[in-house]
């Protein structure tokens, strides 16, 4: 099914995203958590993919598999950044082949090796690009990111949504955020896009924070916006793991509650492949989510 079809639905959903394993050696463990997940049966699932494409083949490994196993619809994260043409269609030509056709279309984060490299020589620049390719090889439901709080390296809001707008119109079918921690930016940016013309589904990204070390990761992975009421949840439970966890979950779940009461139908969840926490944040939701959540 793709996740454009789902996205238009009237019922409220949540969806998952989880992440590949970067060595063989935790393959299995890491299958393992996200079968757990699949087993929640949520709207939809995502799988990352590693910087710079290191952890592409476990990328389609996991998707295929959950795909196969519980049928959830399977969104597999497709990067560019510093990828030749030739990788990249090959790649293409083996989601199609898995029965993937729901794609997220990502420049992909610059490691420090690669900010080093003259980019020039790239084949692929932007993610508009990576989109382009997915529209000619095939009916793919390809999705995006898109940065509340401005892209790092957008030089002003006004600019970065200029750049979104011309990725949508080269083809991308409905946007997923970037981690938010205060819906007042999401709404506000949300009526911004939508006043430059960008009609399609935006889905708003929750990382629950149940460890008091994931803030400062957080913050640089995203350069996202903490309002006082989280810190102050921080401060007070961060240094007892069971109450932060307890406090982390609640946090998100409320995020949601507040997404959903304002007119959101979707919302995505950062799962950092724990079960327990994807588990958590549903039972939470149960009555809201009722007989939608399949």
């Amino acid at each position: 099914m793709k996740i454009i079809d789902i996205l238009k639905q009237e019922q409220v959903g949540l969806s998952f995203e989880v992440f590949p394993p970067k060595t063989e050696t935790s393959f299995d463990s890491v299958r393992a958590a996200t079968e757990r997940i699949a087993a929640l049966r949520p709207s939809f699932m995502s799988v990352t993919y590693g910087a710079g494409g290191g952890t592409s083949a476990y990328t389609l490994a996991i998707a295929e598999n959950i795909k196969e196993k519980y049928g959830v619809p399977m969104l597999a994260h497709l990067t560019c950044v510093s990828s030749d043409k030739a990788s990249v269609q090959q790649r293409i030509r083996a989601l199609k082949e898995a029965g993937i056709m729901n794609v997220m279309a990502l420049r992909g984060d610059l490691t420090p090796e690669l900010e080093k490299t003259d980019r020039s020589k790239w084949d692929y620049q932007h993610a508009i690009q990576l989109v382009e390719e997915l529209k000619k090889a095939g009916d793919f439901c390809i999705g995006g990111a898109c940065y509340p709080e401005v892209h790092p390296e957008s030089p002003n809001q006004r600019e970065d949504i200029l750049h979104l707008k011309e990725k949508v119109d080269a083809g991308v079918d409905f946007l997923t955020t970037q981690m938010i921690f205060d819906n007042n930016l999401f709404f506000n940016f949300l009526y911004k896009i939508r006043e430059a013309g960008i009609t399609v589904p935006i889905v708003p990204g929750i990382m629950p924070i149940t460890n008091a070390n994931q803030v400062e990761r957080a913050i640089k992975l995203s350069g996202a916006f903490m309002p006082q009421r989280f810190r102050a949840m921080v401060d007070r439970f961060g240094s007892n793991p069971a109450a932060m966890r307890q406090a982390g979950i609640a946090y998100a779940t409320d995020q949601i509650i507040d997404l959903y009461a304002n007119g959101i139908t979707n919302v995505h969840v950062y799962t950092m492949n724990k079960p327990e926490i994807a588990a958590g944040i549903q039972k939470n939701l149960s009555d809201i989510l009722g007989s939608s959540f399949v």
